[in-house]
């Protein structure tokens, strides 16, 4: 139990370190951080309930609706609704780099309990799989809506709620496509390598632009002080 335990929580581990290791502010990692990746965890839960009611009722008859839209639907949601009730005014959240952070974290949250409950069903034969597909994709799609609430924070109202809509779909989007690859037959590890590299690439890029408005909101406070101690 224990050795699979550490396979399932360790991919989450190993990502979420590397985020956080790109930040360019060295800071001890914060509580709401850890709270953040427990919020996702305690999120499976209700999300598992609700899909599984869904389908037990047969709500949808189409595999597309079912698995392709609900489910993103579902878990993009509950993962945002999270971030923008639990995190987005928080007094820690002081950085747009820090979005990404938080997004990772409440994504990998839940990618970490999904992980362990498929290994303890499935056993450890799809561990690596699992770690490359399911964990990683979540984590970017956390990183992609993690991004735009960190830049909604730090823009002016009329643009906020705008970034924080991006922040929605953007992910959901995502989802979609990797769930959609996901149920193609036959050719979906073909269609899913490139779509890995590319939602990687992407991710990362919106990294990079996170981390230049932390850059940006830095210099501008220290023009601000500057000018209050000129004054």
């Amino acid at each position: 139990m224990f050795i699979l335990l550490s396979v399932a929580i360790a991919p989450a581990l190993a990502l979420l370190s590397y985020f956080y290791l790109r930040k360019e502010i060295a800071k001890e990692p914060s509580r709401l951080l850890l709270h953040t990746f427990i919020y996702g965890a305690i999120l499976t839960f209700p999300i598992l309930f609700i899909q599984h009611v869904i389908q037990q009722e047969n709500v949808f008859s189409s595999i597309f609706v079912h698995q392709v839209l609900v489910t993103s639907a579902l878990e993009e949601f509950f993962k945002w609704l999270i971030l923008i009730i639990a995190i987005y005014k928080h007094v820690e959240f002081d950085d747009p780099y820090d979005g990404v952070l938080f997004g990772a974290s409440v994504s990998l949250g839940f990618a970490t309990v999904e992980n362990i409950l498929y290994l303890l069903n499935f056993g450890m034969n799809h561990a690596f799989l699992r770690a490359l597909l399911p964990v990683s994709s979540h984590a970017l799609f956390g990183v992609v809506m993690g991004y735009y609430i960190g830049r909604a924070k730090f823009t002016d109202t009329k643009k906020a709620k705008y970034e924080i809509a991006y922040a929605l779909f953007a992910a959901f989007f995502l989802h979609v496509v990797y769930n959609s690859i996901l149920i193609i037959k036959d050719v979906n590890l073909l269609l899913m390598v490139p779509f890995m590299l590319f939602l990687w690439v992407f991710g990362l890029s919106k990294v990079k632009k996170a981390h230049m408005l932390s850059r940006y909101k830095r210099f501008e406070h220290h023009e601000y002080f500057l000018k209050e101690e000129s004054s």
